[in-house]
């Protein structure tokens, strides 16, 4: 898994940088396909905002998290984050799982 670190009015410190590389670490747990993660951080007057970009095998998936505290919104991205992979995960298992059931069905002698 790469992962690629932007900063965008802020600077990446060492400490944020360990964070983030140990909150997406979480995601790998669950679904290990993961190819690319691209995560900038920027600040907006009052506003931390996070945003990943997560590319797996036959998709991109998109999420963006913003509140008051940078760590705080790099949480909330995790969070949003794990639950897009699992029901990503989940849809493909469900879609290998009908298309073997279907194949099996084919394949049966009447």
């Amino acid at each position: 898994m790469n992962l690629n670190l932007t900063g965008n009015h802020v600077e990446i410190t060492p400490a944020m940088r360990d964070y983030v590389n140990s909150k997406i670490g979480k995601i790998t747990r669950h679904f290990d396909h993961v190819i690319d993660v691209n995560v900038i951080l920027s600040v907006e007057k009052h506003k931390q905002k996070a945003e990943a970009n997560v590319h797996v095998r036959g998709k991109d998936i998109f999420v963006e998290a913003d509140g008051t505290d940078m760590y705080a919104s790099i949480d909330s991205l995790v969070d949003k984050l794990d639950r897009q992979i699992l029901k990503y995960k989940e849809k493909n298992i469900e879609r290998r799982n009908h298309d073997a059931l279907k194949n099996q069905e084919l394949n049966q002698p009447e």
